[in-house]
């Protein structure tokens, strides 16, 4: 070391007799060269780091020309020499910053691998731990290098010489993650994935090879060390990839990842999968970390919608075995994607949640679907924005509302008024609902508002957008799931159709209804879904029927340029808890439930009906045309004699029923039936009385 230590001259005379020393010594018996080793070794670690490039470059190359004498004697098993011989290359390329030696290292060691790949046994280990380290580099030379020659050991050397590399296969793993996690090199962090993706094959191929290594892993049953050592660094990895890249990279690893485990997922015990969904779930926890607003949003729309989909996926597949060890976390997963300021994210949770239920419902025990239900009706309540109703401006900032102007203001929807559900997009037939290619609904309607609206304003008003959102998005959950997807949608068209046809006792005949999951729930968990139903309805209602308020929130800023209204809320979920109601009155198997139903139903319908008869605006009276036509048409179906029970209790609870008529009824469309009569103009003003003795 005296003889290197001068910066412009140094002497190597002394390291060129070491080298020889080693050379001539590496013949004895293994326990003496390890002793004999671990005092040169250490001396290369220094000489190998010296700020000399020429000493530095003399020690690598004489390291190179050692390693390749020791390699060829080979290593029998249980033995760690050929690990503790090349560890001077991993702490050289760890230490030492100079372009030029780590590229030389990366080259001997290539050079190692492409000649003596059959005599390596525990150097792997620190051949991967050096291209680990030479993944993360800047140089693109170092990266191509270190990458080809990983690449030909994970296709080549892997292929023929697998129970050699065992012990290691960890280790390519980890390196392979951190090529793909090199943001420089896009795609070399493509092919890193695909490589891993080949790892995945070697595991499925040969689990017996797994279960027979047994050198660290004594602890570890035989039948776990395949996942111990196989498929959870290949599926942690893969996470690493999602939580540290870029979109582009992490949304690759994500598809690979549960391209994974949908095809080789029937191999895994049980208890295997409660370890992989701890890994998964890192994804959404990723998002409770205090990050850049933008980024964070990005995330939710791309890499956790892409993941929530996904999981709902493989858990489909494999429900049988998943359904006791998952489903509770894909429910809390679910909730607490709703409950984030994302509309995407939000809107994917009920929609996964839809999807769950509808290709597993036939599935779900009496257990599950209390969990089912009960998680609905958490979100139906965690999501009724009750500050649409309860906000004020701060005094004097907008004005005041004042009598004159509330005057002229009288409808109570205003036909310049503007929905909040417009913002939400249309679903694809398979249910989920259509990307938006920049930015989402809600945050377009925000930049719509007024420039009135300050910041703090804008963030609430976003927050309560998107729980109008998810209300609307829950009730059509709700419908989907209990009456199939497009049934309703089809119905209502078929009751238009009849009552323009000018039809007398028609009847609807949907195809799909019993698709549904309907037969699956039982009474007590249709009504409480009707309950959130109904609290949905009447939360729209009373915001509808509030005019100051709904003035109030335009002038603040709230929805872009015309007063604010949830007429698309008020409407289908009283029309989704009509036909729950309906469908159990008329359903023989539910008979022990009819007078409860029974009880609901007219108290629903004498609500809903009292309610429409005082609207005065045309535009909210023609937003119930469809709902008017399903509740004519649901009791045109109900035989007479129930009919009159019905009309028995009604009569009981109001001794008249009042209703009004315009003179001119030209253009209506009568319904007759021996026990009831209606009349229905132009889908707006309806005249009903239940007995011939009150028919006016």
């Amino acid at each position: 070391m005296d003889e290197l230590l001068s910066a412009t001259h140094p002497r190597m005379f002394s390291l060129q007799k070491i080298v020889e020393i080693s050379y001539y010594n590496m013949g004895r018996i293994r326990l003496q060269w390890s002793r004999i080793w671990e005092v040169i070794g250490d001396h290369f670690n220094k000489v190998g780091c010296n700020p000399n490039e020429d000493v530095a470059i003399f020690a690598v190359d004489s390291l190179r020309q050692l390693s390749m004498k020791f390699l060829e004697k080979g290593e029998l098993a249980n033995f760690r020499f050929q690990k503790d011989f090349l560890r001077p290359f991993e702490h050289i390329m760890k230490r030492n910053r100079s372009p030029t030696i780590r590229d030389m290292v990366v080259r001997c060691i290539a050079q190692m691998v492409n000649s003596q790949a059959a005599n390596i046994r525990s150097g792997w280990k620190n051949i991967f731990s050096v291209f680990h380290l030479a993944a993360s580099d800047q140089d693109e030379s170092i990266v191509e290098l270190a990458f080809q020659t990983t690449g030909h050991i994970v296709t080549i050397v892997f292929e023929k010489h697998f129970p050699a590399t065992i012990d290691s296969f960890q280790d390519a793993v980890k390196c392979l993650s951190e090529f793909a996690c090199n943001a420089a090199f896009p795609d070399t962090s493509m092919e890193a994935i695909r490589l891993i993706r080949h790892c995945a094959k070697y595991v499925s191929d040969r689990p017996q090879a797994f279960k027979e290594y047994t050198s660290d892993d004594m602890n570890v049953a035989p039948e776990d060390r395949v996942w111990v050592r196989g498929w959870f660094p290949i599926l942690f990895e893969l996470s690493c990839i999602i939580n540290r890249c870029k979109l582009d990279v992490r949304t690759r690893g994500l598809t690979v990842m549960f391209e994974i485990m949908k095809t080789y997922g029937h191999t895994y015990e049980k208890h295997w999968w409660q370890d992989l969904f701890r890994i998964v779930f890192r994804i959404f926890d990723n998002m409770k970390l205090p990050e850049q607003q933008t980024e964070k949003a990005e995330w939710m729309t791309t890499t956790c919608n892409h993941a929530l989909y996904a999981i709902c996926d493989v858990f489909t597949q494999y429900l049988e075995v998943l359904s006791d060890v998952l489903l509770d976390d894909i429910f809390a997963q679910l909730y607490w994607c709703v409950q984030q300021d994302n509309e995407q994210l939000a809107r994917s949770g009920t929609n996964c949640l839809e999807n769950v239920v509808i290709l597993n419902g036939e599935k779900f025990t009496l257990e599950i679907w209390d969990k089912t239900c009960t998680c609905m009706l958490d979100i139906f309540k965690t999501t009724i924005p009750h500050a649409l109703l309860t906000w004020r401006p701060v005094s004097g900032e907008f004005g005041s509302v004042s009598p004159s102007d509330a005057k002229e203001k009288l409808d109570t929807i205003s036909q310049k008024s503007v929905d909040i559900h417009d913002s939400i997009q249309p679903r694809s037939s398979d249910g989920r609902t259509y990307q938006p290619s920049t930015g989402s609904a809600v945050g377009e309607e925000m930049n719509k508002t007024r420039p009135t609206a300050k910041f703090p304003e804008q963030k609430l008003f976003a927050a309560l957008l998107i729980k109008c959102v998810v209300q609307l998005e829950l009730i059509q959950t709700i419908d989907n799931i209990v009456f199939f997807p497009a049934t309703s949608k089809k119905e209502d068209a078929e009751n238009l159709a009849a009552a323009q046809r000018d039809a007398v006792d028609f009847d609807v005949h949907v195809d799909t209804q019993d698709q549904g999951m309907y037969r699956f729930l039982t009474s007590q968990q249709l009504f409480k879904l009707l309950d959130c139903l109904l609290e949905s309805h009447r939360f729209a209602k009373a915001f509808n029927s509030n005019n100051e308020q709904r003035t109030a929130l335009w002038k603040a800023g709230f929805k872009g340029k015309s007063k604010p209204n949830l007429l698309k809320q008020e409407t289908s979920s009283l029309a989704c808890g009509l036909r729950i109601l309906f469908r159990m009155y008329m359903d023989e198997s539910r008979t022990s439930a009819w007078e409860e139903v029974q009880q609901r139903l007219l108290n629903v319908c004498s609500e809903a009906l009292s309610y429409f008869l005082t609207l005065t605006s045309e535009s909210h009276r023609e937003a119930w045309t469809n709902l008017l036509l399903l509740f004519l048409t649901k009791v045109l179906k109900i035989s007479d004699e129930r009919v009159s029970n019905c009309l028995e209790w009604y009569l009981r609870q109001h001794l008249e029923v009042r209703s009004s008529l315009r003179p001119r009824i030209s253009g209506s469309y009568f319904i007759q039936r021996s026990n009831s009569c209606f009349c229905f103009q132009g889908y707006t003003y309806i005249t009903l009385t239940f007995s011939k003795a009150i028919l006016q």
